[in-house]
């Protein structure tokens, strides 16, 4: 009885998706039809059509899908503990600290290589 209820979903998410690829289909031919047309009314109309085939697409088994994902990592984002800004302050520094001692490290090394290449070629 489920296997009915999906298989039925599928069709009409089928169709859905149809409408979303004809609505997608119409933005691109109808810009490149009124490329006379002035720009704003054109990307009006765009925007326009990308909202309908958006509200549509969400109607969707995958566009519910995404809809909860979003929900969830929204639930998420609200969990996380930012830093605070001494902290960001602090953190930035220290990196930049090893970053710089890593770079004088390395021009030293390279330095000493380049000095026994150069005694070893003559």
């Amino acid at each position: 009885m489920i296997d009915k209820a999906e298989a039925k979903d599928s069709r009409f998410d089928l169709l859905k998706w149809l409408v979303v690829v004809a609505l997608v289909v119409v933005g691109v031919v109808g810009n490149q039809y009124f490329s006379a047309e002035p720009i704003l009314y054109r990307v009006l109309v765009l925007l326009a059509l990308a909202g309908v085939a958006g509200a549509v697409a969400l109607q969707t088994a995958k566009g519910q899908a995404f809809t909860g994902l979003a929900k969830e990592a929204r639930v998420e984002i609200r969990k996380v503990v930012w830093p605070t800004r001494q902290e960001t302050t602090q953190t930035t520094l220290i990196v930049v600290a090893v970053v710089l001692v890593m770079a004088l490290l390395l021009w030293g090394l390279d330095s000493l290589l380049g000095w026994l290449v150069s005694l070893i070629v003559g």
